[in-house]
């Protein structure tokens, strides 16, 4: 079975089709043009499953996107002003009635999650949290081997749980939420409120490997933040590992390392033995493995 994998974000959409054997055999990408709202972003959905079906013969289109997704019937239970209009959309209704070919659609993160179970780092793992730092922060449960979505498609709001009660503003509408803190985004403001130069984060993980004091600080108080989110989360879940995927993931071992450290400190004994902080290993693969996996799963069921 060949199938064509697409993967929705709001700055580009990544595509490729996956073989029999789980293999990519081809992918590429296009810029989402979020701006220009929901239907256009479909409609480019549209095109490229067009593109996938002129050069491969597939049976079905997997789709994982960005937004709370219900993942029965396809549609997008929420989604923020990144791609406006998008709520509300039936995603794979439209693209299943333009191909004529059967399509599901995940949530981007859970995607994340089953991709790295499938065959990233959380092979044979019943019971994870996959939390991956970027702009915001998203989040997925894994629990007793089976992705965990909740009553409404949306368990693994991990960035807005609430870190510092009437603290900075979210884009949700609440104050103090957890991707304020511990994001990608939180830890440029913090370099750039300390350095003049304003260095990249590149770059100023590159000071934090050099032993710069100032990096050390900002690096210790930022994964502090991060720990402390997750210590919640270990404490609630009991997993047997946490996933760390998204953007700076790429920094590796410091990052892994200085993380399961600060954890490790702040959980119960009892919880601390079994726990292991990992590295996604598929990168921006997982979404695209995930989505596939998803279609198989559901198709099975």
């Amino acid at each position: 079975m060949m199938l064509g994998v697409i993967d929705i974000g709001g700055t580009s959409i990544k595509y490729g089709v996956l073989n029999g054997a789980g293999e990519l055999i081809h992918h590429g990408s296009a810029p989402t043009e979020a701006w220009l709202g929901g239907e256009a972003v479909v409609e480019k959905v549209c095109s490229i499953s067009d593109g996938i079906r002129e050069r491969f013969n597939i049976e079905g289109i997997a789709i994982s996107s960005a937004g709370q997704i219900d993942n029965r019937n396809g549609s997008v239970v929420f989604a923020t002003d990144n791609i406006p209009g998008y709520t509300g959309t039936p995603v794979a209704d439209r693209v299943s009635r333009h191909t004529g070919l059967t399509v599901t659609v995940e949530n981007d993160v859970n995607c994340t999650a089953l991709g790295e179970h499938w065959k990233g780092a959380g092979r044979g793992v019943q019971n994870f949290v996959c939390l991956t730092i970027g702009t915001g922060i998203g989040g997925a449960l894994f629990l007793d081997g089976r992705l965990f979505t909740g009553a409404a498609f949306s368990a693994g709001e991990i960035g807005h749980i609430s870190l510092y009660p009437n603290g900075k503003p979210c884009t949700c509408g609440n104050s103090g939420c957890y991707e304020q803190y511990a994001s990608a985004s939180a830890l440029i403001a913090l370099i750039r409120e300390a350095y003049e130069d304003k260095p990249d984060l590149q770059t100023f993980f590159e000071l934090v490997k050099d032993g710069e004091d100032r990096a050390l600080k900002i690096f210790g108080r930022w994964v502090d933040d991060i720990a402390t989110g997750l210590q919640s989360l270990v404490h609630t879940f009991n997993p047997e590992c946490i996933i760390i995927g998204g953007g700076v993931s790429e920094q590796g071992e410091i990052l892994r390392s200085a993380i399961e450290e600060s954890l490790r400190k702040k959980v119960m004994p009892n919880h601390r033995e079994s726990l292991e902080v990992r590295l996604a290993e598929q990168g921006n693969r997982a979404n695209l493995l995930g989505a596939a996996r998803h279609f198989m799963d559901n198709r099975i069921n």
